[in-house]
């Protein structure tokens, strides 16, 4: 049939086969396939996968594969990426998509960051890590050796820990070689605080000391009662230390010389935290400096700034009746107040210092505080290391201790790096997690273990 012929043809054809119902077109159809041999067939069949399997992902507009892409979970969308190069590169683009599913992990966003595939990387670093958690293998141990007496007093900044001992000996170590780096012939250490040119003391001789790095001499010495804790602050030059007197004392720091003796309390004063207040209320504005000293039953706030003669702003407990004590554990970290007791964790807001919240997880009447963060709380008892998450207060990882040495005061033990409570972001999760003091005098360390 010429050319002129067939296009004439197939004209009059086409026209008669849209003017026939669905069921006829399928007929003819059928009959058509029944004629057609193996070069029609696969003539068809090429052009019917084009024509049925579109790749939507390809065709739409980039703003339209997003929006579809964001009901889909990452599993889902890690399982996309293998389809085809055009669907990794796409998938692995959406920015929001990938961010949304890191921070559901607990993991901090930069939004700074302008590459567009390095959420989806920094996901897959997320779940490992988030994996290694669940299956309690995070974690890996090590130990320092070099006290000769019990360990009482620990404290942790920066990559070093300091450690003070009944062998009149302060010793700091870099935790991540395990060496010592200096050590200094002190008194009996019950709390220690340092940091790059001193070290502070607290013992239960009824002193207080201060020490050269450099040279190991004794720089300050305050002398009033038997301490317990102790903090300072060089900007305010001021020490304060809480005692078994009941009393917390204040101290100028560059003379030695008692301010002031703050009283209240009825029992030990376990613990002392001076902090600069993140918040506006009342009785305190941003930029203030606070006092909170804690004892068995009770956390007193103190406006302690430039006003040495300060009196308390308020006290805080769980039970008016002290049927209920508070374990000597605090975090305060200027915006909020958190205590743990039998009945479970407590957490106040310090503007209106109402109770927000109480976490009662499984069995907590022996689980103790350790840090606490926007995203994760890091809690211990008797066997175990815990990390919960704050979103939904359920535990999700847990690490074995060892029968460690158990201290009233809670100055034995002491969690490490802290930042990634507030949410890991693939560098924060490294150094110190836990520390504590054993009975044969060394000191434990829990780790995080590097990325996979």
């Amino acid at each position: 049939m010429e050319k002129k012929d067939f296009e004439a043809w197939l004209d009059n054809i086409s026209i008669a086969f849209l003017s026939l119902t669905d069921l006829q077109k399928n007929e003819t159809l059928d009959h058509l396939i029944s004629l057609s041999g193996a070069v029609q067939l696969r003539h068809l069949s090429n052009n019917l996968e084009i024509l049925l399997k579109r790749d939507f992902l390809k065709l739409l507009p980039l703003e339209l594969s997003f929006y579809l892409l964001k009901w889909l979970d990452p599993q889902t969308l890690l399982t996309c990426c293998l389809v085809s190069k055009q669907w990794n590169k796409v998938i692995s683009a959406c920015t929001e998509v990938w961010q949304t599913a890191c921070k559901n992990l607990g993991w901090q966003i930069d939004d700074s960051v302008q590459d567009p595939l390095h959420w989806k990387k920094v996901y897959l670093k997320a779940i490992l890590r988030m994996k290694q958690l669940k299956d309690h293998e995070a974690f890996e141990t090590s130990s320092l050796i070099g006290h000769s007496a019990r360990v009482y007093a620990l404290y942790y900044r920066d990559g070093l820990l300091c450690t003070g001992s009944d062998d009149l000996s302060a010793k700091l170590w870099d935790v991540s070689t395990g060496q010592c780096i200096y050590g200094i012939q002190t008194h009996t250490c019950a709390a220690v605080k340092f940091d790059e040119q001193k070290l502070v003391t607290g013992s239960f001789d009824n002193t207080v000391a201060c020490w050269e790095w450099s040279s190991g001499a004794k720089t300050q010495h305050f002398r009033g009662h038997t301490v317990f804790s102790v903090d300072y602050n060089d900007e305010l030059d001021i020490l304060v230390s809480g005692s078994a007197d009941f009393t917390v004392k204040v101290w100028a720091l560059s003379t030695g010389t008692c301010l002031n003796t703050l009283t209240g309390h009825t029992e030990w004063v376990t613990k002392v935290v001076l902090q600069k207040c993140k918040v506006k209320s009342l009785m305190h504005s941003p930029g203030d400096y606070i006092l909170l000293s804690a004892d068995k039953y009770e956390i007193k706030i103190w406006p302690i700034g430039r006003e040495i003669n300060c009196k308390c702003l308020r006290t805080l407990s769980v039970s008016e009746d002290r049927s209920i004590s508070l374990q000597p554990r605090l975090h305060f970290d200027g915006k909020y107040i958190v205590c743990s007791s039998a009945l479970g964790l407590y957490q106040w807001d310090f503007a209106s210092y109402d109770i927000l919240r109480v976490i009662k997880p499984p069995d907590f009447s022996n689980v103790s505080l350790l840090g606490f963060g926007e995203i994760f709380a890091l809690l211990f008892d008797n066997r175990y290391l815990y990390i919960m998450d704050l979103r939904t207060e359920k535990l999700i990882s847990r690490w074995p201790l060892p029968e460690y040495r158990k201290s009233k005061r809670g100055s034995s033990f002491l969690a490490g790096e802290m930042s990634w409570l507030n949410g890991l972001n693939g560098q924060n999760d490294t150094g110190l997690v836990f520390a504590t003091s054993m009975p044969d005098h060394s000191i434990h360390l829990v780790l995080w273990k590097e990325h996979g």
